[in-house]
């Protein structure tokens, strides 16, 4: 029932080959992909093409992204786009995680629901059983769209924000000065750029303090990325134009890293500093290693990069310790951030 209302939709769906796409299809993909961020983010820079198109050629080996876009009737311009992510990875094999975009002026036509039924027998045909996404409260049709679906909230946050005018430098050399205090225990280091290839098995089990931060009602299992992962995720954020930079904590009587935080610099956004992951392993906290490091990070990104106006970061409202550190820097709720799951069968009876 479900595809037999795809096909009776006014609307026609193309299967897009994301890394072998034509330059029309390119080019009205990367503007409907601003023209949704517009409402989101307003005073944001839009993604040039060649950074959409860069980052579809170098989607690493073990996402398998697939996705439809509808046209208008001339077929001159992309008026929405679905896609579902099925992670070809040890972990999280029950689940997809899939994203729906309908240009404003197409919206309660029905074309979200047309697109979420490919979706659904797609993950269904893949043997996942759960489907995951996430919406905003600039865009309020998408948390409509799924109370409507049944889905289920899994996870709440904030993309929360610092504006560098109100930040207090004195609190940074403050947090420095603190930090200097652990030097006869621990030391800090940088990378910029790529990881170091000599190190990628110790930085992959660095990187799995990811999954100390909150999961909420979310049925996830914990994702542990392998070095060969880590070579391709960091390959497409440089076809990007993404400038990584991390700073982490070693132990220096064991050489064990203690912790790290990370955030990424973009050409094409100068003004906004995107904080990453910040983590410290449950043996080394209480020892102000997490104010340390992102002092060490501010004042590095913030003298490297001069033009930065705004450092944004995405916390769980549950996530309390970094939550705390934050609030003390002075960021401030930016957008929500809902994190939905569903059943796939809950959703085919909806469709039907």
């Amino acid at each position: 029932m479900v595809l037999r209302s795809i096909m009776n939709s006014q609307y026609k769906t193309d299967l897009l080959d994301l890394k072998n796409a034509s330059d029309k299809e390119y080019f009205a993909l990367n503007k409907i992909i601003n023209a949704v961020r517009y409402e989101r983010q307003p005073d944001d820079p839009p993604i040039p093409l060649e950074e959409t198109t860069n980052q579809l050629k170098n989607l690493p080996s073990f996402v398998d992204l697939k996705m439809w876009c509808i046209w208008n009737k001339d077929h001159s311009e992309m008026i929405a786009q679905g896609n579902v992510g099925l992670m070809r990875t040890e972990e999280n094999k029950h689940l997809a995680q899939f994203d729906i975009i309908v240009h404003a002026d197409y919206r309660r036509q029905g074309i979200g629901k047309q697109l979420l039924g490919l979706i659904a027998e797609a993950a269904k045909a893949d043997n996942r059983r759960l489907l995951l996404t996430d919406t905003n409260d600039r865009i309020p049709a998408g948390e409509a769209f799924m109370q409507r679906l049944g889905a289920q909230r899994g996870l709440e946050g904030h993309v929360n924000q610092l504006r560098i005018s109100d930040l207090d430098h004195n609190l940074i050399q403050d947090w420095l000065e603190q930090g200097q205090k652990n030097v006869s225990e621990f030391e800090l280091g940088v990378w910029d750029g790529i990881y170091p290839q000599e190190q990628l098995q110790e930085i992959v089990a660095l990187l799995d303090l990811t999954n100390q931060q909150p999961f909420g009602d979310l049925e996830v299992e914990e994702m542990h990325i392998t070095p060969e992962q880590l070579v391709e995720m960091q390959k497409m954020d440089a076809a990007r134009g993404n400038q990584r930079c991390t700073v982490y904590v070693i132990e220096k009587t064991s050489g064990k890293f203690a912790g790290y935080t990370e955030t990424v610099w973009n050409a094409n956004r100068p003004e906004i500093l995107r904080q990453d992951m910040t983590g410290v392993f449950p043996q080394y906290r209480g020892k102000g290693l997490g104010r340390w490091l992102k002092a060490a990070m501010l004042d590095r990104q913030l003298k490297l990069h001069p033009e930065i106006k705004f450092v944004r970061t995405t916390n769980a409202d549950t996530n309390a310790a970094m939550l705390r550190i934050n609030n003390e820097l002075g960021f401030k709720p930016y957008m929500t951030s809902i994190l939905w799951q569903m059943e796939i069968g809950q959703v085919l009876e909806y469709l039907n």
